[in-house]
């Protein structure tokens, strides 16, 4: 049983990669795929910026528990400012994990996904085990949060 990696690279689309993570979570739930569909979102050059958010959200959570809904606000309007100012570029890393005789199975993931919707214009890479690339995406995968 390998892994194959997809990588996704949506540019300074946030609102792009965020449908692609919620179309996943779908597939997730719809398909019993809990282990065998995982997936991490990387945004290199915006980290400071929302460990500063999630501080400011936990204290406005503590004071008062109605306002949730406006710290979620403020977040998504201040990662679409960071956008406006030439934010990060945020990329999707889709790990499968099919046992060997789920191969039909693995084949459908592996053709389905790169030609959805969210997914198209993020110029889909797919990493298997043996090809170049494969060791960075196993340890960029298992450095993400």
């Amino acid at each position: 049983m390998a892994h194959i990696y997809m990588h996704f690279d949506f540019g300074a689309d946030e609102e792009k990669a965020q449908e692609a993570r919620h179309k996943l979570d779908v597939w997730k739930q719809a398909f019993r795929l809990d282990k065998k569909l995982q997936y991490k979102l990387d945004r290199p050059e915006d980290e400071s910026a929302e460990e500063t958010e999630a501080e400011d959200s936990d204290t406005a959570a503590k004071e008062e528990p109605k306002s949730k809904s406006k710290a979620r606000a403020r977040k998504t309007e201040s990662e679409s400012d960071s956008e406006g100012n030439g934010g990060g570029n945020v990329s999707l890393l889709v790990r499968l994990y099919f046992s060997t005789h789920e191969k039909l199975s693995e084949q459908r993931w592996l053709d389905r996904i790169p030609t959805e919707e969210p997914f198209k214009g993020a110029s889909p890479k797919v990493i298997r085990k043996g090809q170049p690339g494969f060791d960075e995406a196993v340890k960029q995968f298992a450095d993400l949060n």
